[in-house]
């Protein structure tokens, strides 16, 4: 059973991001501050949930909440800052969106950039443990497969509409047949060294 926020007595914002192991595409982050009012039933880490029951939660979340914002920082940022100040960059920009101000930020994770004057907590595996947080990472999740669908129909040699943009065999072997493409992260391996014959 997740509890529903780390301090009850604050407005607290669950936040989580999406995409941070991929080889192409953004990263993007979500922000939540649910309503105590109007809880939302079946909210779990996103990776435990099917790619249906996320769909459906999605507009749930966006509907019931008191406030939702999500965040992106591009491939190049990512490039230029390393993967982990993206996402951090990602979630401010989540946050720097939201009609309510929030009183304390809740991070899956153990390490966050600090925003502002607004307290933070890190919470090791806190999607499994948190609603807002679980919440967040739905909404993340969900907005960046929406992403690399549409980048999939420009570039369909890559299997993003399958695999996301996460490094797949199948990914693999469309950047070593056609190459890399301007939205894949540069600074990442993107290919495996070959192993050689024996």
């Amino acid at each position: 059973m997740l509890e529903r926020s780390v301090q009850y007595d604050l407005i607290e914002v669950g936040c989580d991001e999406a995409g941070r192991g991929c080889l192409a595409g953004p990263v993007v982050a979500a922000a939540v501050i649910l309503d105590p009012n109007n809880p939302i039933e079946g909210l779990n880490d996103s990776k435990q949930l099917s790619e249906r029951r996320r769909d459906l939660l999605r507009p749930e979340i966006e509907r019931l909440s008191l406030a939702w914002a999500v965040g992106i920082a591009s491939n190049q940022e990512i490039d230029r800052i390393n993967i982990l100040k993206a996402s951090f960059l990602a979630m401010h920009r989540a946050i720097d969106q939201l009609k309510v101000r929030p009183e304390l930020i809740a991070v899956d994770g153990n390490r966050f950039t600090p925003y502002a004057d607004v307290p933070h907590v890190c919470m090791v595996k806190g999607d499994a443990r948190f609603m807002h947080i679980a919440a967040a990472s739905i909404l993340a999740k969900t907005h960046r497969d929406e992403i690399m669908q549409k980048l999939h129909s420009e570039y369909p040699n890559y299997g993003w509409d399958r695999n996301k943009g996460y490094p797949t065999k199948e990914h693999r072997q469309g950047i070593r047949q056609f190459g890399a493409t301007h939205y894949h992260r540069l600074s990442f391996t993107l290919l495996m060294p070959e192993l050689p014959l024996r």
